[in-house]
């Protein structure tokens, strides 16, 4: 391997994200693929790739991506279910292990990173939020991380302008969803989709409606690269791949 060209372990390989990711690498002049790993590979393949990245399931990926960051690889991370209490952890962790870094990117389409933003622009002008997200059948958590990233960075806004928590009537019942920082998140797990969110706002008179459909993981290819890019000179920890293409902290 060229000294200028990074290695890098894709865990999680055999999926369609983890596929994927696999074939960014092996196409781009500047990385090179050193692992697949399953959830058959031992705990110690991969550890000479320079670059981690994890796209496994939200149960094992806490545990995937500390090991990764103790031995001082670079730390890529795509796996849902990286709530804010999850980022807190790590945080202590990136802080606690010198020269660590690491990106955590919810989702790595582009659209979806605009969508979110718009999202967050519109959340102080309407008191009435709700987020339907809708994945492919074989998605196994819900609600997906995009769409908790979404609402707890609306939740944020809405902090910020000096604005209370959104409504949220009759949330007790079941059938209005999951409140993710105080916001009804609905979940939809249908055949011949790939991923859709909708965040839909309520006003006197008006409905707002921020939609993002991706309707092939080709979507995915240039956040993925930008990822892998930003993240073999990462320090610290990186949360959102809006940060990663400089829209701003706070988006």
């Amino acid at each position: 391997m060229s000294a200028s060209v990074t290695s890098v372990a894709v865990a999680g390989a055999s999926g369609r994200l983890g596929t994927l990711i696999c074939d960014v690498v092996e196409s781009h002049p500047d990385f090179e693929l050193a692992a697949r790993l399953s959830s058959r590979s031992t705990a110690e393949e991969g550890a000479g790739a320079q670059i981690f990245v994890d796209v496994t399931t939200p149960e094992a990926s806490p545990a995937i991506v500390e090991r990764a960051v103790r031995r001082g690889q670079k730390v890529l991370v795509g796996t849902s279910g990286w709530s804010s209490e999850r980022i807190a952890s790590l945080t202590d962790l990136v802080a606690e292990v010198r020269g660590a870094g690491v990106i955590v990117v919810p989702n790595f389409s582009l659209g979806s990173v605009l969508g979110t933003a718009l999202a967050q622009i519109a959340a102080p002008y309407f008191d009435s939020i709700e987020v339907i997200e809708a994945h492919h059948p074989a998605k196994i958590d819900s609600p997906s991380g995009t769409a908790v990233r979404t609402a707890e960075l609306m939740a944020g806004a809405r902090e910020r302008a000096g604005r209370g928590p959104a409504q949220a009537p009759f949330a007790d019942q079941r059938a209005r969803g999951e409140l993710v920082a105080g916001i009804p998140v609905h979940s939809l797990r249908l055949a011949g989709v790939v991923a859709r969110q909708e965040v839909r706002f309520g006003g006197a008179g008006e409905v707002l409606t921020v939609q993002h459909d991706t309707v092939s993981n080709e979507s995915y290819v240039a956040g993925i690269r930008a990822g892998l890019e930003a993240v073999r000179d990462a320090a610290g920890l990186t949360v959102g791949l809006n940060r990663v293409l400089g829209l701003g902290a706070d988006l």
